[in-house]
């Protein structure tokens, strides 16, 4: 069982902290709204079942293995309101590399939130994780998650097809995706001549 929401950094509006069990209801009501996840389940909710038995254990079991690495919610500084969460974990399709996401909450969008929390977890991974190289993926239509990979300062890297276990049911041109990328040397490289900038 996880413990208190530890928290892993703060930005100047955000708060990233540990999961907790108390999180359910806002994770379910964050998949419930289409829009939300019109990029990764085509707007199929995530069944409350599934949080309780698949994936909150597996977020869980991050913060026992790879402490500082996983699933973190995304909350308000002000007011503690929740966002929605952001992930810095092991990359599933190339060993070695780290990987960069977040879902938020409609009402967070246009906000620069999604920015300011990658910003912060690249300067997580390139330094108390000590990442050589963090990736982020997306649907090729997905504009505005590739806009802010472009803002953080990833770089384009290649195509590819999601496999058909992740997008069950998908033709592969839905299931077509992009993968960006940033190295360690860039980073430096970009907080040397000052951070990315809108």
């Amino acid at each position: 069982m996880p413990g208190a929401a530890v928290i892993l950094l703060e930005t100047g509006r955000l708060r990233l902290r540990r999961v907790v069990p108390d999180d359910l209801e806002r994770l379910v009501e964050l998949d419930s709204d289409p829009e939300v996840t019109r990029y990764t389940s085509y707007g199929e909710p995530t069944p409350r079942e599934r949080y309780e038995r698949e994936i909150l254990p597996r977020w869980f079991a991050f913060y026992e293995s790879t402490p500082l690495l996983g699933y973190w919610a995304a909350e308000s500084r002000v007011g503690d309101e929740f966002l929605g969460w952001f992930h810095l974990r092991p990359d599933r399709f190339d060993p070695g590399e780290q990987e960069l996401g977040y879902r938020l909450r409609r009402a967070a969008w246009g906000r620069g939130y999604a920015t300011e929390g990658g910003r912060a977890l690249l300067a997580h991974g390139f330094g108390p994780v000590g990442a050589e190289k963090i990736s982020a993926r997306a649907l090729a239509r997905n504009a505005g998650s590739i806009n802010v990979m472009l803002k953080c300062g990833l770089v384009f890297e290649r195509d590819f097809v999601w496999p058909e276990d992740v997008l069950v049911g998908r033709s592969e041109e839905e299931r077509a995706g992009v993968k960006y990328s940033i190295t360690r040397a860039r980073w430096l490289d970009l907080v040397g001549r000052g951070a990315p900038r809108d």
